[in-house]
């Protein structure tokens, strides 16, 4: 009955439009009383959720992000990827996603990846030729690469879920291939599909061109360097490295680069605010609902479900990963990590799959999620950055579709891709 009433109080808050954040902490505190626990103990356990010295570095990652967004960082990855892969069949998409690729390494937001470069791209793809939803659709899709690539604020979400004991800096190594899988799976199908439509290729400017470029990107690349590789270099903790990462951007983008503004700076500071309390909430209130979870062993039932259905590793895997479709596409990112990783970890854990691994393959499923109706944030921005409709942009965007659940499928079943840089080093 204590399970009901947490699961059925959650899903009315959702369905009645309620902040998910809002609708776990109702649920737990509800739950709480009918169990005859003292309400306190649903703000104890909030706390307690928030506490933890390694989300420091979550508003110090997205602080650096929204630098980068507002200090002109993405216009010159975009002017690198297009010297480099402009000339390619549908030249401006390989550029849209190969700078996703190269942004999302760098922000780790998706969001900040189809407000920046989107809005640069989008426009640009539209009056070369290409249809607005093929634009909006390569697009929305590329920019999760930000979720996986590392720096990755939800990876250190994923890894504060999974109770501790997992390594940030091989969580960042693990994601790197499958980021990088993704994109070319991406990048396959928009050639297919600019080769089908004709869409133009860009003139190659020539090698002097491509090194000028790659010079004036290369100092907003060493942003990732430094977090990224701080942290497996020993020298940085994850928070110190995103402290560090965070004062490297706001000094290259004022002082080196000189395009960052003041307005810029109150925007980024502003929405890095927004941004840090809105996920510190959801975690706050996911740590309640969690430890409600775990007291009615949810993931024990759910586990002897998936058992008593097939015995077959394949199989749970996949199941979990239509599990983890759908939900993607009714709820936001970041509390399905903290809802769904002390469920599905201890499953995927006993079919022999590596912490990291598991976490990799929930990112990419929860990343695919964003750009689906009728919950995808990315999607909603995209159609709203390129003037569509949904419906015009849902109509063609498929193949883009398959391309991810291919990479997903190629990370789930064969583990050297989120594995064999970690082993490396």
């Amino acid at each position: 009955m204590g399970l009901a009433i947490l699961l059925g109080v959650f899903a009315i808050g959702v369905v009645m439009g309620m902040p998910v954040a809002f609708a776990m902490g109702i649920a737990a505190a509800s739950a709480f009383w009918f169990e005859g626990f003292p309400m306190l103990i649903t703000f104890q356990r909030a706390m307690a959720g928030v506490t933890v010295f390694s989300l420091l570095a979550i508003p110090f990652f997205i602080f650096a992000g929204e630098i980068m967004l507002h200090g002109g960082i993405a216009q010159r990855l975009v002017r690198f990827a297009s010297a480099l892969v402009g000339h390619i069949k549908g030249g401006l998409a390989m550029v849209n996603i190969f700078s996703s690729m190269l942004f999302g390494g760098i922000s780790g937001s998706a969001i900040a990846d189809i407000s920046s470069l989107g809005s640069l791209l989008i426009p640009v793809m539209k009056e070369r030729g290409y249809s607005p939803a093929y634009a909006v659709n390569v697009t929305v899709t590329s920019s999760i690469a930000g979720i996986v690539i590392p720096p990755s604020h939800n990876m250190i979400i994923f890894a504060v879920a999974a109770g501790g004991g997992i390594s940030v800096s091989k969580l960042f190594l693990a994601g790197v291939l499958p980021g990088i899988l993704m994109c070319v799976c991406l990048a396959i199908a928009a050639y297919i599909l600019a080769v089908k439509h004709k869409y133009p290729a860009e003139p190659y400017p020539g090698h002097a061109q491509v090194a000028r470029t790659a010079l004036d990107a290369v100092p907003g690349l060493i942003t990732a360097v430094i977090i990224v590789g701080g942290t497996l270099s020993g020298v940085f903790t994850v928070t110190e490295s995103g402290a560090f990462g965070a004062i490297y951007a706001l000094l290259l983008t004022k002082f080196y680069y000189r395009s960052l503004s003041l307005q810029g700076f109150i925007i980024a500071v502003t929405s890095s605010v927004r941004t840090t309390a809105m996920v510190m909430i959801l975690i706050a209130f996911a740590s309640s609902f969690a430890y409600l979870l775990a007291l009615y062993q949810v993931p024990a039932l759910l586990s002897n479900l998936l058992v008593s259905i097939s015995d077959n590793p394949i199989v749970i895997l996949l199941m979990i990963n239509v599990i983890l479709l759908l939900l993607g596409m009714i709820m936001d990112m970041a509390a399905l990590i903290l809802i769904c990783t002390p469920i599905f970890l201890p499953i995927t854990k006993s079919l022999g799959m590596a912490p990291e691994h598991f976490g990799i393959m929930l990112l990419i499923n929860l990343g695919l999620g964003l750009c689906t109706p009728p919950v995808g944030t990315c999607l909603f921005v995209g159609c709203a950055v390129g003037k569509i409709r949904i419906e015009d942009a849902v109509r063609t965007i498929w193949p883009f579709y398959l391309a991810i659940l291919a990479a997903l499928l190629l990370v789930t079943y064969v583990p050297g891709f989120s594995m064999w840089l970690p082993g490396l080093f």
